[in-house]
């Protein structure tokens, strides 16, 4: 009797555990919900990817730092950064404003937004505009040379780093799944 009440316990203690943590990665997915969906859509970008860019680049820690001084949700460099304060006449920006996930998800979302337009003429353009999120434009102009310049899969290919090709992969593969969980459709 002692030993079925104590398998109880441990069973009740087990699936508090699992709905707890499935509750926490819910939450931490979810609270910048508001912010990614108000700059996605003011730059016209899908949410979906800007989450996807969210959840590889800081995983959802609107604290994050990266190696070489990104900051924020989507980890945005302090060049980036001043050219959208630039571009949105923000006269008291200061980069340690990215710390705010409204103003992060802003200045990504129109990084974004301004790499998509690079790539119109190929059949993906988010693979490349990641890319360039990801390893920077003077890479992409090297790996996107003849048919690989307008072909996603021949532009993979041509790619010598392989963290970016996981880079993509991952960021695209988020983005799917968040699409099918209808993230940013209006209701």
């Amino acid at each position: 009797m002692k030993r079925r009440w104590l398998r109880l316990a441990l069973a009740v203690v087990v699936v508090d555990a699992v709905i707890g943590v499935w509750w926490y990665r819910h939450w931490r997915e979810s609270r910048h919900d508001t912010a990614i969906l108000t700059a996605a859509r003011r730059y016209h970008v899908d949410p979906a990817l800007v989450k996807a860019i969210v959840w590889r680049e800081s995983r959802f820690n609107p604290d994050a730092r990266g190696r070489a001084g990104e900051l924020g949700l989507m980890q945005i460099r302090d060049a980036a950064a001043h050219e959208w304060a630039e571009a949105e006449r923000i006269a008291s920006f200061q980069f340690s404003h990215l710390l705010d996930p409204g103003t992060n998800t802003l200045a990504g979302s129109w990084y974004l937004a301004k790499l998509l337009k690079r790539y119109p003429h190929t059949d993906n353009p988010p693979a490349y505009a990641l890319a360039d999120y990801n390893a920077g434009r003077t890479h992409v102009l090297r790996w996107n040379k003849d048919a690989a310049e307008t072909n996603s899969a021949i532009f993979a290919s041509q790619i010598t780093f392989p963290t970016t090709k996981k880079y993509i992969g991952d960021v695209q593969q988020r983005r799917d799944r968040y699409r099918n969980e209808d993230f940013g459709k209006e209701k």
